[in-house]
């Protein structure tokens, strides 16, 4: 089994651990503490932050810096595995390492701020929120406001693994219908909901832990070992 391969599947496996952290920290403080209500008070969000900075920055150090130097090497293993349905590899390749560049650059803005608004707070806490709501823009718009570039990714890849044979066809249909979760979140009325980010999200958790283990076993019809690999 090509080196390449086992760290794309341990890529793999870790990107599914960074949305467990994400879902779980989310579940378990920030949803309780009503962060993400309506009718929260943009302040006492401010003060939330101040008062559980250090692991809310861990939080989005995982989230999103971890998983995006972990998605490059599993972008790069999956071009490698691709290697049969080349124009389309590339693009999915392409759109993998975008994706990762965004995340990273958010998970980035977001600790940054995050420090900022702390600083901020200890003085004027009305400043404080107003800095957290304009930094929070960026931190999910970059993000994952909406799933669009993540979505396409996923659909690439399993369009062309789907060509191939390069992965389980059973895991190509699902990931084609977990991208079609995260395409639709560009749509206004449905990003409302939030059910199609949750689908995304908790589907892809399904889906890297699945393609962790295909690559991990080197399964039949994924890569051969070539010479000058993105990773060799």
């Amino acid at each position: 089994m090509a080196r390449s391969q086992r760290m794309g599947g341990v890529a793999a496996l870790v990107a599914a651990g960074t949305f467990v952290v994400g879902f779980a920290l989310l579940f378990a403080l920030l949803v309780p503490a009503g962060y993400f209500a309506a009718e929260a008070d943009p302040v006492q969000n401010a003060a939330f932050l101040a008062e559980h900075h250090a692991i809310l920055s861990l939080w989005y150090l995982t989230i999103y810096v971890v998983f995006g130097v972990v998605l490059v090497v599993l972008s790069l293993a999956l071009h490698e595995r691709l290697h049969g349905a080349p124009a389309i590899a590339q693009v999915a390749t392409a759109f993998g390492l975008i994706w990762a560049g965004l995340v990273i650059a958010s998970g980035m803005v977001a600790n940054v701020a995050l420090r900022a608004v702390v600083d901020l707070h200890a003085t004027d806490p009305a400043q404080a929120a107003s800095l957290w709501m304009a930094a929070n823009a960026v931190v999910t718009g970059l993000g994952g406001g909406n799933e669009i570039v993540g979505g396409l990714w996923l659909l690439l890849v399993s369009s062309a693994a789907m060509r191939t044979g390069a992965l389980p066809r059973a895991l190509d249909v699902f990931g084609i219908a977990v991208s079609v979760a995260g395409i639709l979140t560009t749509v206004p009325v449905l990003a409302a909901l939030g059910l199609f980010g949750a689908l995304f999200g908790l589907g892809l958790i399904v889906w890297f832990v699945w393609a962790g283990v295909v690559l991990l076993r080197g399964s039949p019809g994924g890569a051969v070992d070539r010479p000058g690999g993105p990773l060799a």
